[in-house]
C-alpha cells in the first residue's frame, strides 16, 4: 500500500465509572497557581479549563504527563501515582518565593467513565472525546466499575504515563501529545519548548506510539522487526491489542512481515492521527 494507510480503531468498548488506583492527585493552591503552572507545562493554561500536558526536561523529554484541573484558586493535578513524589518535588523547586501550597492530597482520587456522568469535579477527557469523562473525587467515593479503562485507551492508541511514556525517556511527539491537545504551539516559553518547537516545525519526529495487534500476548520491551531491521518496541499490552513505539521511516521501508519473535504483528494508524503512517503491503 502506497502512501498513508487509512486510520483504524481497534475493539474499543465503553467502561463504567471507576477509580484509577494508579493515579494520584496533587493540590496547588493560592493566588497565581494557574499562571505558575502555565509557565511550566506544555499546554495552554491561560484560561481556567481542564487541560492535558506535560512537564519536560530542558532537552524536551517528558518528565510527567498530567491532567490539569482548575477550581477557583486551587488547581488539581491528575498524575501517575508512581511519579507523584518526583513531580511534587520539582514543583516545590520551581515555586521559589511564590505563595503557593503544593501538596499530595491522599483524600482525593481520579475517576473515569465513558458510560455516564461522574461525581466530583468532572470534565471531558481533554485528549479524546471517546475516552468520556475524568473527575477529581473523594478517595472514598463508591464506584462500581473496576476494569475497562486501559483496554479502551489501548484500543484508541493512547499512551499511559507508566506503561508507555515513563519519565525522562520520551519526546513529546513520540508520545503524540502534539496530536492529543497536549501542546500549545503559540504560548510563551516553558521548559523544553525549543526542542518541541523545532521538532514540530521541521517535521523531524521519526518515532510514534501506535496501536498494534497480534494473535497472542506480547511483553513490554519485546522488539518488533521486519527481517533483521528493528521497527519498534512493545509497551502496553492487553489481550491481543497493544501499543508500541514505532520508527515510522523503517516501517515505511519494511520489506517483510512484522514479527515479534515468531508472532506476526499488525500496526494501525489511530483515528485521531494527523501524521502519515505508511504500511507497505509486505508488512500487512
Amino acid at each position: 500500500m502506497d502512501g498513508s494507510t487509512s486510520a483504524t480503531q481497534m475493539n474499543v468498548q465503553s467502561f463504567q465509572a471507576q477509580i484509577l488506583p494508579d493515579r494520584a492527585v496533587i493540590r496547588v493552591a493560592g493566588d497565581g497557581a494557574l499562571p505558575f503552572l502555565h509557565n511550566l507545562f506544555t499546554t495552554e493554561l491561560s484560561t481556567p479549563k481542564p487541560a492535558y500536558g506535560a512537564l519536560l526536561t530542558p532537552q524536551g523529554k517528558i518528565l510527567h504527563d498530567v491532567f490539569v484541573v482548575p477550581e477557583g484558586e486551587v488547581v488539581w493535578l491528575d498524575v501517575a501515582k508512581a511519579q507523584a513524589p518526583d513531580l511534587l518535588k520539582r514543583l516545590m523547586m520551581y515555586r521559589l518565593r511564590a505563595k503557593l501550597e503544593i501538596t499530595l492530597d491522599d483524600s482525593k482520587a481520579v475517576a473515569v467513565s465513558s458510560a455516564g456522568e461522574l461525581p466530583g469535579l468532572a470534565f471531558a477527557d481533554p485528549r479524546l472525546a471517546a475516552m468520556g469523562q475524568r473527575a477529581i473525587v473523594n478517595a472514598d467515593t463508591p464506584l462500581q466499575g473496576t476494569t475497562g479503562y486501559h483496554a479502551a485507551r489501548v484500543g484508541l492508541g493512547l499512551a499511559d504515563s507508566d506503561a508507555d511514556i515513563g519519565s525522562g525517556d520520551m519526546f513529546v511527539h513520540e508520545a503524540n501529545l502534539d496530536q492529543l491537545h497536549g501542546v500549545a504551539f503559540n504560548k510563551g516559553c516553558y521548559v523544553g519548548q525549543e526542542v518541541v518547537s523545532r521538532t514540530h516545525h521541521r517535521h523531524t519526529a521519526r518515532n510514534r506510539i501506535l496501536p498494534v495487534a497480534a494473535p497472542q500476548a506480547l511483553t513490554r520491551g519485546d522488539d518488533i522487526k521486519s527481517g533483521e531491521v528493528r521497527i519498534g518496541t512493545v509497551s502496553s499490552w492487553l489481550g491481543t491489542n497493544g501499543l508500541a513505539l514505532i520508527r515510522l521511516d523503517r516501517l515505511a521501508e519494511a520489506t517483510s512481515a512484522l514479527l515479534s519473535g515468531d508472532v506476526k504483528v499488525t500496526v494501525h494508524k489511530p483515528v485521531w492521527a494527523r501524521f502519515d503512517v505508511t504500511i507497505p503491503e509486505a508488512a500487512q
